[in-house]
C-alpha cells in the first residue's frame, strides 16, 4: 500500500472543520486505498455488500455499537439512504468522524436530499501528483506523463491498451449510467473520445454537435455530467468586461494524461507531445493546491493566450504559463496581459525549474519554477 502523505493530511485538516469528508474522484484514483491507510482507527465498509445496507438500516444502533472512532463508507451511493445515515452520524455522535468515499461530487447522487450543509467538507482526490509519482516503482516524469496518475495504471511496466478501454466501459455502466440514467453508450462514449483528443483546447458545444451528429443539449447534459463525475476540468476564460478578451468559450481538460495519450494515439510520446501533457499537470497541481479557488485561462481576439491564471481576493492576478522547455516561453501574451492587468505574480512552470530564479521579460519579471516552488495562495473563490 502506498502512502499519500498530501491526501491524508488534507484528510485529517478537513475533520477538524467538520465531522464528515466527502471524498469523491474518478474511478481507479485510489479513494479505497486512501481510506485504508486510516488504519486500525478506522471501521471500513464496503457499501456494494448487501449486508452494509441491512446492517446500517438503524443509523443511530449502528453508531453506538460501533468501537472506532472513525467510520469510512466506500461507495456510499450504493445505500438507499446515504444522506440520512451520515447526518444521524454528524449530529447525535459528536467526535465521530466519518468518511465517505464515491466516484461523483455529493449533489450528483440524487439520493443525497441533504446536502449536510454544515457538516462535511469535499475533497478531491486527483491521479498522482508531481511529488507522489517517484514513490509509485520510482515512476519518472515522463512514465507518469504516458500511463497518467492512476495508481494501477502507473504501476505497470508497461502501459496496457485494456486496461483503459476497460476503465472507460466501467465509467459508463458504474457512475454515468446509474447517476444520470443515460442509455446510449455510443453517443457517451464518442463524446468522451472527442473530449480526450481535443484536451486543452477550446471547446465549442455547437461545432462538436456538428463534428459528431449529437444534439446540443445531448452534448450539453453530457459534458455537465463528465464535469459533475470530475472526468473533466472546465476552465473557463478571465475577462475584465468591454477589453477584446474571450468571455464564454471554455477549455475542457480530461481528468488524466494516460487517457489523453492513450485517445490520441500518442505511442510512444515525441518531443511535441510533453509541452500538452505537462500543461494537464500543471492543472491538476493548482487544483490540489487551491481547492476553493478559480482556476482560469486568458485569450484575447488576436489569439494571445496565458494558459492558467489565478485571481486573489485582492485584485491581483496570477499567471501561470507552463512550458516543457523554457526557452519555448515567448512573451507576448503576458505583456499584452500585464498591460491591462498590472498586479500579480507571473510563473514559467517547467520541469527543469529547480531552483526557482526570477527572468525579466521585457521589463516584466516572470519566476521559472518547477511545480513544487509554486506558492499555496488563497484566490478568488
Amino acid at each position: 500500500m502506498i502512502p499519500r502523505p498530501f491526501w491524508e493530511k488534507r484528510i485529517e485538516t478537513a475533520w477538524r472543520q467538520a465531522p464528515i469528508v466527502w471524498l469523491s474522484g474518478v474511478r481507479r484514483s485510489g479513494k479505497t486505498t486512501l481510506a485504508k491507510t486510516l488504519g486500525e482507527k478506522a471501521l471500513y465498509l464496503n457499501c456494494d455488500l448487501p449486508a452494509i445496507e441491512d446492517m446500517t438500516r438503524d443509523p443511530a444502533l449502528f453508531y453506538r455499537n460501533c468501537d472506532k472512532p472513525v467510520v469510512v463508507f466506500d461507495e456510499i451511493h450504493q445505500l438507499n439512504d446515504p444522506s440520512r445515515l451520515l447526518k444521524i452520524g454528524a449530529d447525535m455522535f459528536p467526535g465521530l468522524k466519518i468518511l465517505a468515499a464515491g466516484s461523483s461530487t455529493l449533489a450528483a447522487t440524487k439520493k443525497f436530499n441533504d446536502t449536510l450543509t454544515g457538516r462535511k467538507r469535499q475533497i478531491h482526490l486527483l491521479p498522482v501528483l508531481w511529488d507522489e509519482f517517484a514513490g509509485f516503482n520510482n515512476a519518472t516524469l515522463k512514465k507518469r506523463l504516458f500511463h497518467g496518475g492512476l495508481p494501477p495504471a502507473l504501476l505497470m511496466e508497461k502501459k496496457d491498451a485494456s486496461f483503459y478501454r476497460e476503465w472507460m466501459d466501467s465509467f459508463f455502466s458504474r457512475d454515468i449510467q446509474k447517476l444520470f440514467s443515460f442509455r446510449n453508450v455510443d453517443k457517451f462514449n464518442v463524446l468522451f473520445e472527442y473530449l480526450m483528443k481535443q484536451s486543452g483546447g477550446l471547446f465549442e458545444a455547437s461545432k462538436a454537435a456538428s463534428a459528431l451528429g449529437i444534439s446540443r443539449p445531448t452534448i450539453e447534459s453530457h459534458l455537465r455530467a463528465l464535469e459533475i463525475t470530475q472526468a473533466l476540468t472546465i476552465v473557463r476564460p478571465f475577462h475584465g468586461g468591454g477589453l477584446k478578451e474571450l468571455v464564454k468559450t471554455p477549455k475542457c481538460y480530461c481528468f488524466d494524461t494516460g487517457f489523453v495519450s492513450f485517445f490520441r494515439g500518442w505511442d510512444p510520446l515525441r518531443a511535441q507531445d510533453y509541452g500538452l501533457l505537462w500543461e494537464h499537470l500543471t492543472l491538476e497541481w493548482l487544483l490540489a493546491r487551491r481547492p476553493a479557488g478559480k482556476i482560469q485561462y486568458w485569450r484575447d481576439t488576436s489569439g494571445a493566450e496565458l494558459d492558467f491564471v489565478a485571481q486573489h481576493k485582492d485584485g491581483r492576478v496570477d499567471v501561470f504559463e507552463c512550458k516543457w522547455d523554457p526557452s519555448e516561453f515567448e512573451p507576448r501574451a503576458l505583456n499584452t496581459f500585464r498591460s491591462w492587468y498590472p498586479a500579480g505574480n507571473n510563473y514559467l512552470v517547467c520541469p527543469s525549474g529547480t531552483p526557482a530564479y526570477v527572468k525579466a521579460f521585457k521589463g516584466v519579471p516572470v519566476t521559472v519554477c518547477a511545480l513544487s516552488s509554486l506558492p499555496d495562495l488563497d484566490i478568488e473563490v
